[in-house]
């Protein structure tokens, strides 16, 4: 079974992909933290993401190898986040086609993962190409595993509403 969990920043499709993933465990699953710590700003989300999962997770942290990671795991795999997965691979210099083909190997695993996105694409076009590529990426990769997981949740002020 493969799940998404898409929306803003701050939507609340973390703690509901938890929740879910929980609610849908038989063994403690496996939480796939995918954040390099940057700067202070990032290390205060990162606390709040431990506190907030507690005890309740097996913590692995793997920036980049995410297909190594899931495979090697025979429980349940909450990927938190895709978005900075995807941050990480641009700044390791990896192309949109290395991405696509990790993603695309992922969702052939035979296993539960549910995944964590940030829907980036509803604003303005940025003036800066970093941007305007993060965001194409996120959109295509979004569309991807969309297009390989059973269920969809859209999640925005807190509720998640599956779309698919």
């Amino acid at each position: 079974m493969k799940t998404l969990f898409i929306g803003g920043i701050k939507s609340g499709k973390s703690i509901n992909a938890q929740d879910y993933i929980l609610k849908n465990s038989v063994v403690r699953p496996t939480y796939l933290a995918t954040t390099e710590f940057v700067d202070a700003g990032m290390k205060e989300r990162i606390d709040a993401h431990v506190i907030n999962r507690g005890d309740n997770f097996v913590t692995l942290e793997e920036p980049l190898k995410i297909y190594e990671a899931i495979s090697a795991n025979k429980n349940p795999v909450l990927v938190e986040c895709v978005s900075m997965w995807i941050n990480n691979m641009f700044y390791h210099e990896f192309s949109l086609e290395d991405m696509q083909k990790e993603l695309e190997n992922i969702l052939e695993l035979n296993q539960t993962i549910v995944f964590v996105l940030n829907d980036v694409g509803s604003g303005i076009i940025p003036d800066n190409k970093l941007s305007r590529d993060f965001i194409d990426a996120s959109g295509k990769l979004s569309q991807l595993i969309a297009s390989g997981c059973d269920e969809v949740y859209h999640t925005i002020a807190g509720i998640s509403t599956r779309i698919k």
